[in-house]
């Protein structure tokens, strides 16, 4: 048990609800799209098993791969590595099996989703080398998320559809957002120890203002997505809830007041990530109904 938890810290575990809904609408809406039908349990198990393997493997790779900057910034000095709960060789070991695992849930699902994970591999090691070398490392943290929707969707039809470019793009406005806010907190960090960060590159002020454009996309995507898929006014009331949500996480931090960060990046973002899922997967049971 000791084990269990001190791996599931060392990946924050519980950070899986920002992607793993999205990855569950995209099975579900391509399945009703493509069948009327909902995913069969054989999908939704191995969809599963890939999202928690990948970002398991993700998270893990980043927290090495970071492990001196984290060890130099006060805010994550206190995490695993840098702290020494769990071993450069735990980490590495777990990285592999993490990856192991994922290359058996794709095969175990189509050949389109082993075909492509290379490409998703890329992301869930690139993303985290991206803060080093450019300021857009947030969207490409949102598109690397993304993939779980893209993921989920090709799980069940083993093709793309325009539905599943538009899921994603919520996911990567959104996402992408929130860690411009969640940046916000190591501007000084970043500057001092060559970072990139668009906080760090364009100040609080203009981070937050991006950060809110990156949301406003975020609703326009989502009102976007029943042109492309049948979805009618429960959908639309799911949207609705998530508009405010957004709206009440950007009155909660100002460039002058960042303390109540965590509030807005998980607290808030876990609500959307629920409402978004809750909300979609009612619409399709009552049309398949």
């Amino acid at each position: 048990m000791n084990v269990v938890l001190k791996f599931g810290r060392l990946v924050k575990f519980e950070h899986s609800i920002f992607a793993l809904p999205y990855a569950y609408l995209g099975m579900i809406l391509a399945s009703f799209q493509a069948y009327g039908t909902l995913p069969s349990w054989r999908v939704v198990f191995w969809v599963t098993v890939a999202m928690v393997s990948a970002r398991s493997m993700a998270m893990t790779l980043n927290r090495l791969i970071d492990r001196k900057i984290d060890a130099k910034n006060p805010r994550t000095a206190g995490r695993e590595i840098p702290r020494g709960v769990v071993s450069v060789k735990e980490a590495a070991a777990y990285a592999v099996i993490s990856f192991i695992v994922l290359l058996i849930s794709a095969s175990m699902l189509n050949g389109l989703c082993l075909a492509l994970l290379p490409i998703a591999v890329v992301f869930l090691v690139g993303y985290s080398y991206a803060k080093r070398f450019t300021w857009s490392c947030h969207i490409i943290l949102g598109v690397t998320d993304a993939l779980a929707v893209l993921g989920g969707w090709i799980a069940v039809t083993g093709s793309f559809h325009a539905a599943a470019w538009i899921l994603g793009g919520i996911v990567t406005a959104w996402i992408a957002g929130f860690d411009i806010i969640y940046g916000c907190q190591d501007v000084e960090f970043d500057k001092a120890n060559g970072v990139h960060s668009i906080p760090a590159r364009f100040g609080v002020k203009r981070a937050l203002t991006i950060s809110k454009w990156l949301h406003v996309l975020t609703i326009a995507l989502f009102l976007s997505l029943p042109l492309f898929i049948e979805l009618g006014w429960i959908y639309y009331i799911g949207v609705l809830v998530i508009a405010v949500l957004l709206y009440m996480e950007h009155r909660l931090v100002n460039p002058n007041d960042l303390s109540k960060i965590h509030t807005a990046f998980f607290t808030i973002n876990s609500y959307i990530a629920m409402v978004a899922f809750i909300f979609t997967f009612a619409n399709v049971i009552v049309n398949i109904v």
